[in-house]
């Protein structure tokens, strides 16, 4: 059975033309012509035309996305929060304790240490 795109009647074709296959790869024609042409083969199409295989330019996105894809930034924001050093609060007595319980504990140190900070700074005796 072939692949097929949206209904019965519809199929993704094989060959996608130069003015397509930008858009396939959701680029511009610059970056296309630049990054990716030199790097798939060119089928002519009559006596003007030429296309690309659709299965050249989903491997050529495969290998642009592991070779530059990175994680969401989500993801690293959390990943760094996650390797920060932070002291176990002494009120948790059960190991195993929820994420959210964790960034709450973590949450409520991080404004003690800010309020400590302020309090020091505005004391009069120091």
């Amino acid at each position: 059975m072939s692949p097929v795109h949206g209904s019965q009647s519809e199929f993704l074709p094989r060959f996608i033309r130069l003015r397509d296959a930008p858009k396939y790869l959701g680029m511009d024609k610059n970056r296309f012509n630049h990054d990716v042409r030199p790097h798939v083969t060119v089928i002519p199409i009559g006596t003007q035309g030429i296309a690309f295989d659709r299965v050249d330019l989903d491997s050529w996105a495969d290998h642009d996305k592991h070779r530059n894809g990175r994680p969401a930034a989500q993801s690293e924001r959390r990943r760094l929060w996650e390797t920060e050093q932070r002291q176990v609060s002494p009120s948790e007595v059960e190991s195993g304790t929820s994420t959210s319980s964790t960034e709450e504990v973590a949450v409520a140190k991080a404004l003690e240490r800010v309020a400590s900070r302020k309090h020091r700074s505005t004391s009069p005796n120091e």
